[in-house]
């Protein structure tokens, strides 16, 4: 995978792009601590499928006025959104709310930012609903009634998917995969 430092302002971010240039594009935000090259199988899959990727390396300092600015730098108009652990959070956060530049959004081990986690935290309150069609995936790491909860913060068609592995990414990368595909088909 091509990567590519993206500056704007005094933040930069580092995205790793593949993929056939199509009008379909992925948006793949890791959990905190993974591999620069964990959704590198996922990206595979999803180039068979012909979807580009843009893989964000490190989801540490990154808000969603930073996907906004690496989406505008790439010059990419409209996304489908996937993320696991804190890329899932952000995944929430940045298709909460402004409909349009979010075609869809697929995430794993996190809920809805504004529903108690397994040990009743609330990662942000204040989140707003998402507009558009959303599927969690259940792991190890997330009860099931925390992805169920979520479904009254989506304003589109909702899926749960269960899935018994810790890192969906590495250990159910077809499974994450056909999520994404599902998600981005126009069926």
């Amino acid at each position: 995978m091509k990567s590519r430092r993206i500056t704007v302002g005094d933040r930069a971010w580092t995205v790793r792009v593949d993929g056939p240039e199509s009008r379909h594009s992925v948006l793949l935000l890791p959990d905190a601590g993974d591999p620069v090259d964990v959704y590198d199988q996922v990206c595979a899959r999803l180039h068979n499928s012909d979807l580009r990727t843009i893989a964000v390396e490190s989801v540490a300092d990154l808000d969603p006025a930073g996907v906004h600015a690496i989406l505008d730098e790439l010059g990419i108009p409209w996304v489908n959104v996937a993320g696991r652990g804190l890329g899932a959070q952000l995944g929430w956060q940045v298709c909460a709310g402004g409909f349009g530049r979010f075609i869809s959004l697929v995430v794993a081990d996190r809920g809805h930012p504004a529903v108690p986690a397994a040990d009743g935290t609330v990662a942000d309150p204040t989140c707003r609903p998402v507009e558009v069609a959303a599927t969690v995936l259940v792991t190890k790491n997330m009860p099931r009634s925390v992805a169920d909860a979520s479904g009254r913060y989506v304003c589109g068609e909702f899926r749960v998917v269960e899935i018994d592995v810790d890192n969906v990414a590495t250990e159910a990368d077809h499974e994450f995969a056909t999520e994404i595909v599902l998600r981005t088909s126009l069926w």
